[in-house]
Order: structure tokens, then C-alpha cells, then sequence
């Protein structure tokens, strides 16, 4: 199943919304979790959020 963006409800690879991390504010890495936002690589290491598979 893919995660839809809180934002628009688009998929991660048709999303066109300012991807930063919830977290920290960081644009690097960031990835759609299951919660529908984006996180760093770091963030979502930490928290224990999975993103999906790789686009």
C-alpha cells in the first residue's frame, strides 16, 4: 500500500508539495511515512517511522 501526503493525498512520486523533514526542518533525505509527512533519514530512524519501499 502507498502512503498519501497529508497535504495534497498524492502518493510520495506524484506529490508536488515542499518536502522538508516534520521533525527538523531538514530537506535532505527526506522521505512519505506512514503518518502521511515527510521525514529525514535520521528522524525517521529515531522515531522508528517506516517509509515505503524506494521510488
Amino acid at each position: 500500500m502507498a502512503y498519501s501526503c497529508t497535504v495534497c493525498g498524492a502518493t510520495e512520486e506524484k506529490c508536488q508539495c515542499d518536502r522538508f523533514c516534520m521533525l527538523c526542518r531538514a530537506d535532505y533525505q527526506v522521505r512519505l511515512c506512514e503518518d502521511g509527512c515527510y521525514y529525514c533519514v535520521d528522524c525517521r530512524e529515531i522515531c522508528e517511522y517506516t517509509a515505503e519501499d524506494p521510488i
